[in-house]
């Protein structure tokens, strides 16, 4: 098992095994854990284990030929979209931020490039509504961990189909500036955005009260008469009247947020505890 090394992570930040570690060494699978693939004899060093074929997903480099050949039958990767579309480190994220009502996976024959080698088996399936990149990678764990063993299996008898560079989109490493929301942009490209950034990086306004995330909102299509980012009343029947944001196309009205160094909670549970009143105004928060 080749994982990445140990990363600090949570409070105090001291160093934490990836749970792919945790879970070799409980089945006993000796672990390796190289800074950079590329650096020199790493190609010899793994070599000395004699694999018929490596598996490779969510490892966070471009592996080299040098070791993409050292299997016997080459390295197959599983990727987080229906290739050649989003290609990169964050195709779920992206997917859903870009608006797309269906992803998948793909199992593909590796090759020096990013996600550009041919293709093995693909499985389709729909973006529900309301779900956030999180809730989706945990579906596409399950359908990747299944086809993967279908390609494992019929490994020698499946086509390989190059895949067609003119159609291929980028789905880049998110940073914290891509959870930035915009008002002036419509209420549904701002909820795809937020649940595009759930669970990380979050998204994120600026508000009278300091810095909020939202974790999950919604779109509505009524038309606002306020400016994108004002505060403006809202009543669905038989609710109690509450607050939502004029944008640039519709209303968005927050469902979960999170003050800065709080907890998440309701909206309204927010607007309570800032004391916000229509007409107060939200904006893109400055980097």
């Amino acid at each position: 098992m080749i994982t990445q090394p140990d990363r600090p992570a949570g409070r105090g930040r001291p160093l934490t095994a990836s749970p792919v570690k945790r879970r070799a060494a409980e089945a006993g699978v000796p672990v390796l854990q190289p800074p950079r693939l590329r650096d020199p004899g790493w190609p010899e060093r793994l070599a000395e284990y004699r694999a018929d074929v490596a598996v490779v997903a969510a490892f966070g480099q471009i592996l080299p030929k040098a070791v993409l050949d050292v299997p016997a039958r080459g390295s197959i990767n599983v990727h987080g979209s229906i290739l050649p579309r989003y290609r990169g480190a964050a195709p779920i994220a992206w997917a859903i931020m870009r608006g797309e009502r269906e992803t998948g996976i793909t199992t593909f024959q590796m090759d020096p490039g990013m996600d550009t080698g041919d293709m093995l088996l693909r499985e389709a399936t729909p973006i529900g509504p309301e779900e956030t990149a999180g809730e989706l990678s945990g579906r596409l764990a399950e359908i990747g961990a299944r086809l993967l063993l279908r390609t494992l299996e019929a490994l020698d008898d499946l086509p390989r189909i190059p895949q067609d560079g003119a159609q291929a989109t980028l789905a880049p490493r998110l940073k914290k500036e891509d959870g930035s929301l915009r008002p002036a942009e419509s209420a549904r490209e701002l909820v795809d955005r937020i649940r595009g950034c759930n669970p990380w990086p979050g998204a994120a306004l600026m508000t009278p009260v300091g810095r909020l995330l939202l974790w999950r909102a919604r779109a509505l299509d009524d038309a606002a008469s306020a400016a994108p980012g004002t505060l403006t009343p809202f009543a669905q029947p038989g609710q109690i009247a509450t607050l939502a944001i004029a944008t640039g196309a519709g209303i968005l009205l927050p469902l979960e947020v999170q003050p800065e160094n709080r907890k998440a909670m309701p909206w309204g549970d927010f607007l309570r505890g800032a004391r916000l009143e229509a007409g107060a105004r939200v904006s893109e928060p400055t980097r």
